[in-house]
């Protein structure tokens, strides 16, 4: 009898706490659709027509699973060698070789357009998206809208939500059509918002910069933006070398910079023991692996990659794969 009516007083609670996580998800709601008000305000302010507006933001909603990726993101256990060899792998160098062959016209077209050589086209575009096979199926504008709510970054989000509305206002892709990562990194290439508007490029002339489908605009678009923060086609990235014993560790710092020549004198060789380039160039050591691990001398076109991604790792990636594709 006493279980009966500890199942009868369960029963009856029920319905009130259905009703109080009701009642709190049309709280959540309403704050939402008070908070995306004032979006639509803003945006019309900076110029956003309500068309664009009205096409954008229909049914537009915070996606829980972009919250929870957000919020779960785990620690990078990754060693520098172990990510070598899982990005610049077999594969991936197969593929790259086969794609340069393919593409060769357009790519030197762009890479001459641009100054750019081909191969770090390339290898970008096949370490984002592995060849643009995989760009996120998220929908950027409920993507952004979920991480501008959240308030964790919300002002980087909002910003970067604002200019996808203007993306779509300038006619270059309709909204349901915008897809990318979670976090709102876009096509092929995969750009923020802010980076398609300073630097995506309509190679093919057709008043849409498309770097979802169209090859052209997403070769171009990624050679202008290498260009956008200093590529030199004249030199490449950096290479691999040998530091002498009793190197001084607080040389191995992106912030020392030496011309090559100074490094030679210092006792930095290439990997196999030969000397440096003679090119009198600005270069730095480093050592991302840690203490202990491979050497690289770099130079600027290396910098211009971080700015790309700011990630060591990436970085070298990039290089590595770059010179994996071209046979070196």
């Amino acid at each position: 009898m006493r279980l009966n009516r500890f199942l009868m007083g369960a029963l009856l609670a029920l319905p009130l706490w259905l009703a109080a996580g009701a009642a709190s998800a049309q709280s959540n709601d309403a704050l939402f659709l008070e908070w995306l008000e004032g979006l639509r305000a803003d945006a019309l302010a900076n110029g956003i027509s309500q068309e664009t507006l009205d096409r954008s933001l229909v049914d537009v909603a915070p996606i829980p699973r972009i919250i929870e990726l957000d919020r779960r993101q785990p620690e990078s256990t990754v060693t520098f060698a172990d990510y070598q060899t899982r990005i610049v792998n077999a594969t991936r160098i197969k593929i790259g070789r086969e794609r340069l062959a393919k593409h060769r016209v357009l790519l030197d077209e762009i890479g001459g357009q641009f100054g750019v050589q081909p191969r770090f086209i390339v290898a970008l575009w096949g370490i984002e998206t592995n060849f643009g096979r995989f760009t996120g199926g998220f929908p950027v504008i409920d993507a952004l809208a979920t991480l501008a709510y959240d308030g964790r970054r919300s002002k980087y989000f909002r910003g970067e939500l604002l200019k996808a509305l203007q993306i779509v206002e300038e006619g270059h892709i309709d909204p349901a059509e915008m897809k990318g990562s979670w976090a709102g990194a876009m096509g092929q290439a995969q750009f923020m918002p802010s980076s398609f508007l300073n630097f995506a490029h309509d190679h093919n002339g057709d008043g849409a910069k498309d770097i979802w489908n169209t090859q052209g605009d997403v070769f171009a678009s990624a050679a202008n933006y290498l260009k956008g923060v200093g590529w030199n086609d004249d030199i490449t990235w950096g290479r691999k070398v040998s530091l002498p014993d009793g190197f001084d560790g607080a040389l191995v710092s992106l912030d020392v910079v030496k011309p090559i020549g100074d490094w030679q004198e210092l006792g930095v060789r290439r990997a196999d023991g030969r000397d440096l380039p003679t090119r009198e160039i600005p270069a730095s050591i480093l050592r991302p692996g840690g203490e202990g691990g491979q050497a690289f001398i770099i130079y600027d076109n290396y910098r211009a990659i971080l700015r790309w991604n700011r990630s060591h790792y990436f970085a070298m990636a990039v290089g590595q794969l770059s010179d994996r594709i071209a046979g070196r």
